[in-house]
């Protein structure tokens, strides 16, 4: 019976207070996050982790302490499995990238597993260089150095995937429902996506484009009008210009409007301390204090049927392919001006 192993990689999140110094400097010790030459990549790091360790701890501490990212990635591992029961002997590994279980260990374990095939899968359906790429450079390092001599196939993006739209569209209708009986009126919906500086969009990084594109599906699948929606960026850090326009600007520009809102997590699949404090907690009391007469915040997709039975498709794909980088539509190749696509390279 073959064996089937699929690695899910995710950023990962600290497990407990004492983990948030150290989750963090892995974090900012990562070349795609800052890209300068060690050792001052790691001193730089060093320091910022440091200076930004108390109010990270502050933030955990509002959803008990820890990160809920493993214990979400782990319930879409096992509900993976469940899709993939049909294959022969199928295992799904967590690999988190700035936490544990971190890809030295998770290759160990591929390792003893044997597989005959391995399916890398990120947890990011939109492709971006501080995300999927770091993922995969840190694997294919670890991969190596445990001894693989197969990686494995990455799936690069998914930004299109249909499982992935139709359980985003069906939780836009919910939550329009929701804010409409609220109010009489039709909300706009906000598309909300971890933000990037400007200078990497500049590189050539595909993700804006692939945001976009989810969110144009959506929004057709969910028949949205064209002026009834739009994208936006939260997360900002730090003193670089960031891609716009920016969450917590547009949901001001709500309030100033009385305009009821429905926020909608375009890029994160898990809820973590981005959609459980930043959107629900600072952005919902953003809201509260702009006039934004209601606001939804619909959840992320979790284990939702239609997004892992998307998931299991795209791995069924690659199982009848021999590539080392596939995406969702196969020989996909991202569109000007964003250059830096792996499959250009495949």
């Amino acid at each position: 019976m073959a064996r089937l192993a699929v690695v899910l990689f995710n950023l990962g999140g600290p497990d407990s207070p004492s983990a948030v110094e150290p989750f963090l400097f892995n974090l900012f010790n990562d070349p795609a996050i800052i890209g300068a030459p060690q050792p001052l990549r790691w001193l730089l790091a060093r320091l910022i982790s440091r200076r930004r360790a108390p109010v990270a701890r502050q933030i955990y501490a509002q959803i008990g302490g820890g990160s809920p990212l493993l214990a979400n990635t782990n319930a879409q591992a096992r509900a993976l499995e469940n899709a993939l029961s049909g294959f022969g002997e199928v295992r799904v590994f967590p690999c988190m990238r700035y936490w544990h279980p971190m890809a030295p260990a998770v290759a160990r374990e591929v390792v003893a597993y044997r597989p005959d095939r391995i399916v890398l899968l990120p947890l990011y359906p939109q492709f971006s260089s501080t995300t999927t790429a770091s993922s995969y450079e840190a694997w294919q390092e670890a991969a190596a150095a445990a001894g693989l001599a197969d990686v494995g196939t990455l799936i690069c993006c998914y930004p299109g995937q249909p499982g992935l739209v139709k359980a985003l569209a069906a939780l836009v209708l919910a939550g329009m429902q929701k804010a409409a009986s609220g109010t009489g009126r039709l909300p706009r919906i906000l598309f909300s996506a971890h933000g990037l500086p400007k200078r990497i969009v500049a590189r050539g990084d595909p993700y804006p484009e692939q945001v976009r594109e989810t969110a144009s599906l959506v929004a057709a699948a969910a028949g949205l009008a064209a002026d009834q929606w739009l994208v936006c960026y939260q997360s900002r850090v730090g003193p670089l210009e960031w891609i716009g326009p920016a969450t917590d600007s547009e949901i001001r520009r709500a309030g100033s409007e009385r305009m009821p809102l429905v926020v909608v997590p375009i890029a994160f699949v898990s809820e973590h301390s981005e959609t459980l404090v930043e959107l629900d907690m600072e952005y919902g009391h953003l809201a509260q204090q702009s006039g934004v007469p209601i606001y939804v915040r619909v959840p992320t997709v979790g284990t939702a049927p239609d997004f892992i039975g998307g998931l299991a498709d795209m791995v069924r794909t690659v199982l009848a392919q021999e590539r080392a980088v596939i995406s969702s539509i196969g020989r996909r190749r991202c569109a000007a001006p964003a250059t830096y696509c792996p499959m250009k390279a495949a």
